[in-house]
């Protein structure tokens, strides 16, 4: 399969709001996964040449750099486009209030970090905010502490954590994002929207900083 996949090098890469979940929520160091990264952090700007291609995927060949990408591409976790994007303007701290709102179907989102320290938030007040984030701090380390239960024992392969209703809905979700040695959790209040391109937007920002 290797020998008949090409590379079209005037194209720019991005990622859906699937490739984004797959690139951020596991600590997963694979080739998909630091392509994905990559991806966020340059794929708008920079068109995928095979040599960028391959220093992103730390692949240990052309081919199987391109077999990556192509796997990728099945998934849905990737797409191309013929023209380069720019770097929205505005700070992280002034955009993230917006990309969190559009997360819920009630406005509700947060985004704590792993000292449990809310960073950003829409439709909390401040005092919930501050509480909701400790929660999350305290969540992420329960996770970590039976990762191996989860994980391997029961073999989830589910991240998240989240307060349900009687009929199963959450109300208050708590998703760990991982970017490179940071730790996230964006909580979510009401009905997620996780497949809207403002989770690839965030995504993006935090991992031009934090990746």
């Amino acid at each position: 399969m290797d020998s008949t996949l090409s590379l079209n090098g005037t194209l720019y890469a991005e990622l859906t709001p699937a490739g984004a979940w797959y690139a951020v929520s596991t600590r997963d160091e694979g080739s998909d996964r630091q392509l994905l990264l990559q991806l966020l952090q340059h794929g708008g700007e920079l068109a995928l040449t095979e040599a960028r291609l391959l220093e992103w995927s730390a692949a240990d060949s052309p081919a199987h750099a391109l077999a990556v990408l192509y796997r990728l591409q099945r998934l849905g976790f990737v797409s191309g486009r013929s023209d380069a994007r720019s770097v929205p303007a505005g700070s992280l701290e002034s955009r993230l209030p917006a990309l969190l709102a559009a997360l819920s179907g009630e406005g509700r989102a947060l985004l704590a970090d792993d000292n449990g320290l809310y960073y950003a938030t829409a439709g909390f007040r401040h005092e919930a905010a501050e509480q909701i984030a400790a929660l999350a701090g305290d969540i992420i380390t329960l996770s970590r502490r039976h990762t191996r239960l989860l994980n391997q024992n029961l073999g989830l392969g589910a991240q998240a954590w989240a307060l349900i209703d009687p009929a199963g809905q959450a109300e208050l979700g708590f998703h760990p994002l991982y970017l490179g040695r940071q730790s996230f959790v964006l909580v979510i209040g009401g009905q997620p929207r996780l497949g809207d391109n403002a989770f690839v937007a965030m995504t993006e920002a935090l991992c031009r900083r934090y990746a």
